[in-house]
């Protein structure tokens, strides 16, 4: 691993925690599945373009997230959660990826 200090840590099989307020993180699971946003104001469907490189993202204040590399869980997800700045932890679906159910939150005080 390099001298990089990502703005996440991974705990358990499929828990995502946010930790550093000025990055937000672009979550890719799959291409055909929706990228997804961690703001430190919550989590939403990332409606923009996706930096191509480190340095991009860096210049928007983003780190990309692949959810499927080898640095994070080696293998794509169907169910995510998310533990956010704003102290509640989010379920994110992906086999309800087309309703309101996509993004819940899963608790609203996880301290």
């Amino acid at each position: 691993m390099s001298n990089y200090e990502r703005a996440f840590l991974i705990s358990g099989r499929n828990t995502i925690i946010h930790k550093n307020k000025k990055l937000d993180l672009i979550v890719i699971n799959e291409e055909s599945d929706p990228v997804v946003i961690i703001t430190r104001n919550g989590v939403k469907r990332f409606t923009g373009t996706v930096p191509s490189n480190r340095a991009e993202a860096k210049e928007q204040y983003m780190e990309v997230v692949n959810v499927s590399s080898s640095e994070v869980f080696s293998e794509t997800k169907i169910l995510l959660f998310v533990q956010a700045i704003n102290n509640k932890e989010y379920k994110i679906d992906y086999s309800k990826a087309d309703s309101d159910l996509f993004i819940r939150i899963h608790q609203d005080n996880y301290i």
